[in-house]
């Protein structure tokens, strides 16, 4: 089994908060600084070191200008489907 920090589908994630992050043209600075979170909190969310809730997946979705349905989308189509959380 799979432990859920480092999963494939918060790698995913993480790598498409940065691309759609560098469409901006914003650094984990700016972004940071837009959501009102730490720059190592970006740091670590981008390299799927860190989970986060759903209500800061709607924040970040929204200042990145995609729908949050489309990385919830990003997170499901890595995450394979015997994955099991583990450690909760």
């Amino acid at each position: 089994m799979t432990k859920s920090i480092r999963s494939a589908g918060l790698l995913a994630l993480g790598n498409a908060v940065v691309a759609y992050r560098a469409q901006k043209g914003w650094s984990q600075r700016d972004l940071a600084r837009e959501t009102g979170l730490r720059q190592s909190f970006i740091a670590k969310m981008e390299k799927g070191s860190r989970r986060i809730d759903v209500v800061e997946l709607v924040v970040i979705s929204r200042l990145l200008n995609v729908p949050a349905s489309d990385l919830l989308n990003v997170v499901a189509a890595a995450t394979p489907q015997d994955h099991k959380i583990l450690g909760g």
